[in-house]
């Protein structure tokens, strides 16, 4: 199955991943991690924030050489250690969570829009503006836009620039709102924050690399330019937060006179990183379903995303990102260890079950150690509500990908050798 973007450079990869990473749902994650970082938490919350992003970006790779190497797309790769079934399984959530990707992409361009324009165009119009351009991207396909991506990358870098800077001189002559420090320790709080990020991309990131011409710097390029510029957007979130919200700060710019240069960011960053994710709900629907047209598909998936955003997207955001998570951040452990250590070429059926066991025990993990904190236990309390005394001060990412990859480590590492053997 052959992709639009055969033969990309690392230039070009990077580009691709610029794009994903300047997105206003990454200035939200960081100004979420503003109260964090108020009464001198400062330095551990910056150092959450990098230690996140370099877990994230190191899978990001990983995930990426995967499929450079084996020229397959993310959810392809899963079928090789879950089987078809179990591939399938991620695929299916995969759709769901691009789905649900593009609406708040779309519901938070929107909304940042919506306060450029100075309230004058209904939010609902907005959504549709945005989901039309993100259409005509998608129909496109990276081949098409490939020297406007080029453009709108360089453009996007100096506009964002400016609006560091802007919003840093406005904070700097007292216009912008105390923020209240959050109560207790908030270094795994922002650790989980960032990392969520990166992970997010983990099921598509290969769909994007799988037909680079040198798949080790390709990826390398990739990954390092998406963790770079997403602390970056961590970073203006974070500023923009000493405004109150998000709105506010873009409120602000308008009144400064830099209401067209921050509208541009805007519409640019949310259509380059929303055309990711229904571009890939095709590749993903084609994991299933062979005979799907993948353009088609995603323009319906951007349809859906906007309706859906029109409609109120952005509650329990953070329950969205956790979620998200907690059921890739397991899988990816399993996927690179049966990937790089056991390198089978198909699904095997025995691998697949015991694979699946190893997820679901990952999957429990994360959601234990989020303890109340967990959306599981907060939808389904009388269910779930015994997940409170497993919390773990040591954040929820970690123990619940080293869970499911020593589980997947004996039977990878003994076809390993049977693959040697031979």
């Amino acid at each position: 199955m052959k992709t639009e973007n055969k033969g990309m450079s690392a230039l070009g990869c990077g580009l691709v991943w610029f794009g994903a990473a300047v997105s206003i749902a990454e200035i939200e994650a960081g100004s979420a991690l503003a109260p964090a970082a108020a009464g001198g938490r400062g330095p551990t919350v910056a150092a959450a924030i990098l230690l996140g992003h370099l877990l994230g970006g190191a899978l990001l790779f990983l995930a990426m050489l995967l499929g450079a190497r084996t020229r397959r797309s993310g959810m392809d790769c899963a079928k090789v250690p879950f089987g078809r079934a179990g591939g399938g399984f991620f695929a299916a959530l995969n759709l769901l969570q691009l789905v649900g990707w593009t609406a708040v992409m779309v519901a938070q361009g929107a909304g940042a829009a919506g306060e450029l324009l100075g309230g004058r165009v209904p939010f609902g119009a907005v959504c549709a503006g945005i989901g039309a351009l993100v259409a005509v991207w998608i129909y496109v396909g990276l081949r098409g836009v490939g020297k406007i991506n080029s453009v709108a990358m360089a453009l996007l870098f100096a506009l964002t620039v400016v609006l560091f800077a802007s919003l840093l001189s406005t904070g700097s002559k007292g216009t912008g709102h105390p923020t209240e420090p959050m109560p207790g320790p908030v270094f795994w709080f922002a650790f989980e924050m960032s990392v969520a990020m990166p992970l997010s991309w983990l099921p598509l990131a290969a769909d994007y690399t799988r037909d680079a011409r040198r798949p080790v710097a390709a990826c390398a390029a990739a990954a390092l330019v998406y963790s770079l510029v997403s602390c970056w957007m961590y970073g203006i979130g974070m500023v923009a937060a000493a405004f109150g919200s998000i709105p506010d700060a873009f409120r602000h710019l308008g009144a400064a006179g830099l209401g067209a240069a921050a509208l541009l960011v805007v519409v640019f960053s949310t259509v380059t990183t929303t055309f990711l994710d229904a571009y890939s709900a095709g590749e993903s629907a084609r994991s299933l379903w062979a005979r799907i047209p993948a353009k088609p598909f995603g323009v319906a998936v951007c349809a859906l995303g906007t309706l859906l955003a029109a409609r109120g997207a952005m509650d329990r955001y953070l329950d969205f990102l956790y979620l998200i998570a907690s059921v890739f951040a397991p899988m990816a452990a399993v996927l690179l260890v049966d990937g790089f250590v056991a390198r089978r070429r198909g699904p095997s059926r025995g691998a697949a079950v015991w694979n699946l066991g190893a997820w679901a025990a990952g999957f429990a993990a994360y959601h234990a150690c989020l303890g109340g904190d967990s959306p599981l236990a907060a939808a389904w309390p009388s269910a779930f509500g015994f997940l409170a005394a497993w919390s773990s001060p040591a954040g929820a990412t970690i123990p619940a990908m080293a869970a499911s990859a020593l589980l997947a480590l004996p039977p990878a590492l003994r076809a390993g050798r049977l693959r040697r053997a031979r």
